[in-house]
């Protein structure tokens, strides 16, 4: 992964912007020596879109589960309980 200092980010971003989406290349902007952010082809993002999506999907199941095998309180419940 390249490496890109955001001060010659800034007379660059044409370039960077090419590399990443036609060149698929993934660039890291740098400040003071400390990276700060990535510049990725969309593709890199939606991939990790839909990751994020399927862990969220698996979690949601799980707690489901767990809610089926343990129990729930109601909403209505919990808000007494908290005086609201």
């Amino acid at each position: 992964m390249g490496q890109v200092s955001t001060v010659d980010a800034r007379s660059q971003l044409s370039e960077i912007i090419n590399r990443a989406a036609f060149g698929k290349e993934r660039l890291i902007l740098t400040r003071r020596g400390k990276e700060l952010v990535a510049v990725v082809p969309i593709e890199d993002v939606k991939l990790l879109e839909a990751l994020e999506d399927r862990i969220d999907l698996e979690e949601a199941r799980a707690a489901l589960l767990e809610a089926k095998k343990k129990g729930a309180v109601s909403w209505s419940k919990i808000k007494k309980d908290l005086g609201l």
